[in-house]
């Protein structure tokens, strides 16, 4: 079962805590959640389902991590029936009190990924947007500690990620599509009553209701990857309460799933293609695995062929098979940063060694070092199939391959399969596209980047516009890696803080990098 990061379809258990998050009668004054009270607390250490690890560390300058949880409506039709609890975590300003603008909240994307976690690691980049905002994130419903969507256990995870992601024949077909079906047949008996309502258009009204708790009359926001999605999905249904916004790491709202799919395709095809050049550049010793950049695909093609016969010791007692060593590499794409990792484990991989480059496939699907897997697999395929309402077959999949494999002879058979993905899913996807027409809203910043491999960099162009007139205010990055403001380019980052802190819009158009 292939995963990435969402573009539009394709991509960190539960414990005691969790209680806080169980179908509860609605809290707040005469049953009306707008009236309850946010009770701020010292942040617990991440649950397995957020990814594990420890309690989130103090930022300087007096910046002490709080969490909370927030009641929602289940279903926002019944907003007076049950509720679930979304976990919510913020560190405060650390400018004047007269110089606070309000709360900027996050979302870093997936759909899946958990705000409460990934906030706190990268916080230190945030920093400067701290002088004057509270940073807030959460855990989107489905996600995490807000009631998280369960399929599989640890075990079977494994055992799915084991199977042929790119079957070639009707047996090949047969595992997958049967991995496929248990996978999805596990989330609806484990957590079938939260699946029709983890929709990102229940995420974005989650999001205006913490909007108004926090006290602030219109929503400051910087979404980044699926947050842009989010994000603009808000600015849909609320235009008028849209204050400052930033998406980045854009994704392109004009798709359905297949283009969407083949868009990604040739997105980390083109990052790959940008490795192997900056790779071959490189003294030999830095780069032993290819003479130059063909030289260097050619081998990673040749890796993949053979793992296809016979995979290599990976993670013990996991093998490396072709589907794992993709993965992989797709995730250490994801930023120039990791390329030193990626050339590693090719090396390691061309002797025999598979660790490193299923350590990075690892990641990609949310299993730690221990064994456990986070929930995003699971959280990322419930939202993904309730947005989007196609179903593929195995004969559409057939008559796209050839398209994707021109895109991508690397990654292409693996994203026209991921298409199954949603196919036996038991609640009917919403659309075959996000509107995020937002007509009365105030400017927001679009921010695409060149070389991204997961949202490609046309689909920032395709959001300004179908933001409307005067509202999407496309700005580019020419870089690598997955998102613009966290690539420490100055020229990003005055735009934004200039936009986020001062109000100043910069011009529509303008180029960085």
């Amino acid at each position: 079962m292939p995963y990435a990061a969402r573009t539009r379809t394709a991509a960190l258990l539960t414990s005691a805590v969790l209680a806080a998050g169980a179908l509860a009668a609605c809290g707040g004054e005469d049953g009306d959640v707008r009236k309850q009270s946010l009770e701020w607390e010292d942040c617990p250490a991440p649950s397995d389902a957020q990814g594990g690890g420890a309690s989130p560390s103090p930022l300087p300058r007096g910046g002490a991590w709080q969490c909370a949880t927030m009641r929602a409506p289940l279903n926002w039709s019944e907003p007076e029936g049950d509720t679930i609890g979304i976990e919510l975590i913020r560190v405060r300003s650390s400018g004047p009190a007269d110089d606070r603008i309000g709360s900027l909240i996050f979302n870093f994307g997936g759909p899946g990924g958990s705000g409460v976690t990934t906030l706190p690691a990268f916080g230190k980049e945030y920093d400067t947007l701290r002088t004057r905002y509270d940073l807030v994130s959460f855990d989107p419903r489905g996600v995490g500690r807000s009631e998280p969507v369960e399929c599989e256990s640890a075990s079977r995870m494994d055992a799915l990620f084991q199977k042929d992601g790119t079957p070639d024949d009707a047996e090949e077909r047969r595992e997958y599509e049967d991995g496929l079906r248990s996978f999805n047949k596990a989330c609806e008996d484990n957590s079938g009553e939260v699946l029709p309502h983890v929709r990102t258009t229940d995420a974005a009204r989650d999001m205006d209701l913490l909007r108004q708790l926090l006290g602030d009359e219109e929503l400051y926001y910087f979404g980044i990857s699926y947050g842009t999605e989010l994000g603009g999905v808000y600015a849909h249904l609320f235009p008028r309460t849209v204050g400052r916004a930033v998406f980045d790491a854009v994704v392109d709202p004009t798709e359905d799933p297949e283009q969407g799919s083949l868009a990604q395709a040739r997105g980390f095809q083109r990052a790959l293609d940008n490795f192997a050049e900056d790779c071959a550049a490189k003294p030999e010793e830095e780069c032993p695995i290819g003479t130059d950049a063909e030289d260097v695909k050619k081998r990673i093609t040749q890796l993949l062929d053979q793992l296809e016969e016979r995979s290599l010791p990976g993670v013990f007692p996991r093998r490396l098979t072709e589907t794992a060593a993709t993965g992989g590499i797709a995730q250490a794409l994801y930023s120039k940063d990791f390329w030193p990792y990626l050339t590693q484990a090719l090396d390691e991989a061309y002797d025999g060694d598979g660790r490193t480059l299923m350590a990075l496939s690892d990641a990609m699907n949310g299993r730690s070092e221990s064994g456990e897997y986070s929930n995003l697999v699971a959280a990322n395929t419930a939202i993904n199939c309730s947005d989007d309402r196609p179903r593929y077959s195995v004969a559409d999949v057939q008559r796209a391959l050839p398209r994707f494999r021109e895109a991508s002879p690397v990654f292409g058979d693996y994203m026209a399969w991921s298409m199954l993905s949603c196919t036996d899913w038991a609640v009917e996807g919403a659309a075959d596209r996000p509107d995020v027409s937002a007509p009365g809203a105030p400017p927001i910043l679009v921010i695409g980047n060149t070389g991204d491999p997961a949202t490609p960099y046309e689909g920032a162009r395709r959001m300004a516009r179908a933001l409307g007139p005067g509202v999407g205010i496309e700005i580019t990055y020419r870089g690598e890696g997955h998102g613009a403001y966290d690539s420490g380019d100055t020229c990003v980052q005055n735009a934004v803080n200039g936009y986020l802190l001062e109000g100043k819009v910069p011009r529509s158009g303008t180029v960085c990098g």
